[in-house]
């Protein structure tokens, strides 16, 4: 694998795991328990080979759509997750959770709040798991936080600027995403870090997520080693 350049930060799609379970006649939230087992899997390879950040859409704003017990089922496997997360602080990897937690339930925000304190001085990989996240919600989250700046008289109109609302996102502490990855045969961002996409490599693949192997994730970091990334130059 190339490493003349190298992404900071990677987001993935995780999708596919309803459909990984349908060719195999199993229910939905089959596929998404294979799914959360091989996000671990990634994640510690990722960190293994050097990469900063990764961050992860895990339950979008529009998810709570979908039947009751698939809901039911991804928040068991959140909470069974982050009970678990100690494995990824032996691992030094820092976790951290983005999106809007107040439709979650309280047993759910502790367990994050925990997870985020106890992994709060890793110096691994950092970790973003986007739960109950819209990228459009967090556009609005990082204007109002500006907003209510402007109105307590601490910043003015004319100091708004892109770096400003950059540090007024849920990903304020992050490096710029370089790598957008999403698995699973759809070609849309479907509302995720679209502030942050702005100039970030894009790599789409049939692979579904439960499928989605090392060698996958090497491949799509060779791939945008191979871009020529010019941000609007030439």
């Amino acid at each position: 694998m190339s490493e003349k350049i190298f992404p900071r930060h990677i987001a993935v799609v995780m999708d596919g795991n309803g459909r990984w379970a349908k060719k195999r006649l199993m229910p939905r939230t089959a596929g998404h328990k294979v799914g959360a087992s091989n996000f671990k899997t990634i994640c510690q390879y990722a960190n293994s080979i050097g990469i900063e950040c990764m961050t992860f859409y895990a339950f979008s704003t529009e998810n709570w759509k979908r039947p009751k017990e698939e809901v039911d089922t991804l928040m068991s496997l959140f909470a069974e997750y982050l009970r678990d997360s100690v494995n990824f602080k032996s691992e030094n990897i820092k976790l951290c959770f983005i999106g809007d937690r107040s439709a979650l339930s309280e047993e759910l925000q502790d367990l994050m709040a925990k997870a985020e304190k106890e992994s709060a001085d890793c110096t691994g990989m950092r970790v973003n798991l986007a739960i109950n996240y819209g990228g459009r919600d967090e556009i609005l989250y990082g204007v109002k936080n500006i907003c209510k700046k402007v109105s307590a008289g601490e910043i003015t109109l004319d100091q708004i600027d892109a770096e400003m609302f950059d540090k007024s996102i849920y990903t304020a502490d992050c490096p710029p995403l370089d790598l957008f990855i999403r698995p699973g045969g759809e070609y849309r961002i479907s509302n995720y870090l679209l502030w942050q996409s702005a100039y970030a490599e894009l790599y789409f693949c049939d692979t579904l997520w439960p499928d989605f192997s090392k060698k996958d994730l090497d491949k799509a970091i060779e791939v945008f080693a191979g871009r020529n990334r010019r941000f609007g130059g030439v």
